[in-house]
């Protein structure tokens, strides 16, 4: 998809994980084996995964993932993991609603055993939608789906954000909120600018991003809507599926207490990320698939909230977006494998999208 060659996801070694791993586990069930560890190849450049299976009479899960924080030391995409704030989200989410959410078991907050927080969950089967190449690509199992079968996939998955924003008290997820002051929609964009502010700490600034700041601005809403319990990183490409239908919903690490339009941004969005840059390779993708106003009315539907100022969702979707990209660019950098341009905005792969939706002409193109 990129010029650059792949970024590193990891400077940990998985043999040596595997044995640390072992070692710790016999003091949470002594006796027990640990074996067929693996690390998906999608792993990816934040938190990391490890697979596998348990041996032993005793245990709770036998088929295991392991989420671990990233090594501190690797020039981290985010600035803090708090592995357990992940293990709190996914248990109330299971406790509190339908959704298909992994069964969490243990937690562990000392960074000894190996080298960073992590918890343990239970494994589902299954297949996830691929970020690279990117499913809009031809020559995956959902590009090669009938459009019946990703109708089925688009109505299954737009079902989860809709039953998490309607089945999780609110009040549940207050814990969420950041510090600082004002509505939970002004310090979810203020917890932004201080993620930006740390990206781009000693290095160049982005004045395309710092532009689509200022036009939130311009655009905020007039009534932002009840904050609920946002997934985060809502999109396809955290679920396994078995077929078409969810059988587990993963990577809460960007849980938010937030307006429901700040995850259906995000899915919106995050889809016409791939969605662009397919057609700009020369492919069709899916055009019909994952439509904004399909998702919108359809949210509508299911809840009966018609989401609002979704110019302004999908604008802060992709300006959240680009800063990870910012950041992931610049720990190319750090690891000598892209030389920073004199514009790095040039680094941001969607930097066409976001000006254009800085300008309002985006969506213009539908």
């Amino acid at each position: 998809m990129a010029t650059a060659p792949r970024p590193r996801t990891s400077t940990r070694e998985p043999g040596e994980l595997g044995r640390r791993l072992a070692a710790w586990l016999g003091t949470r069930l002594p006796g027990a084996e640990v074996t067929n560890i693996s690390v998906p190849g999608s792993n990816g450049m934040s938190s990391e995964t490890l697979l596998f299976d348990i041996e032993h009479p005793d245990t709770p899960v036998r088929a295991c993932a392991l989420r671990l924080a990233a090594d501190p030391a690797a020039y981290t995409v985010f600035p803090a993991y708090d592995m357990p704030r992940q293990h709190r989200v996914m248990s109330l989410v299971a406790e509190h609603t339908d959704l298909p959410v992994p069964r969490v078991q243990w937690l562990e907050t000392d960074p000894g055993p190996l080298g960073a927080p992590f918890f343990v969950m239970a494994r589902a089967e299954g297949r996830v939608p691929p970020d690279v190449m990117p499913y809009t690509y031809e020559g995956n199992w959902l590009h090669a789906a009938s459009d019946a079968e990703r109708a089925g996939l688009q109505e299954a998955s737009i079902s989860l954000l809709a039953r998490l924003h309607d089945q999780f008290p609110a009040k549940e997820a207050e814990f969420l909120l950041p510090e600082g002051v004002g509505s939970p929609l002004r310090r979810h964009v203020d917890a932004q600018r201080a993620y930006y502010e740390w990206v781009v700490a000693g290095l160049a600034r982005s004045p395309l991003l710092e532009r689509a700041f200022d036009r939130l601005e311009d655009i905020w809403p007039a009534d932002e809507g009840p904050a609920v319990l946002n997934w985060g990183d809502a999109r396809i490409g955290n679920v396994i599926y078995d077929g078409f239908r969810p059988a587990a919903v993963l990577d809460w690490e960007m849980a938010a207490y937030a307006p429901r339009e700040v995850d259906l941004g995000w899915t919106v969005y995050l889809h016409r990320f791939f969605q662009d840059l397919t057609v700009g390779f020369g492919q069709a993708g899916l055009p019909d698939f994952l439509r904004r106003d399909d998702l919108e009315r359809r949210y509508a539907e299911l809840t009966g909230h018609t989401p609002r100022d979704m110019d302004f969702h999908t604008l802060y979707a992709a300006l959240r977006h680009g800063i990870v990209m910012l950041r992931i660019a610049y720990r190319q950098a750090h690891f000598g494998e892209v030389e920073i341009p004199a514009d790095p905005d040039g680094l941001i792969l969607h930097h066409a999208s976001i000006a254009a939706m800085v300008q309002g002409t985006y969506w213009n193109r539908d």
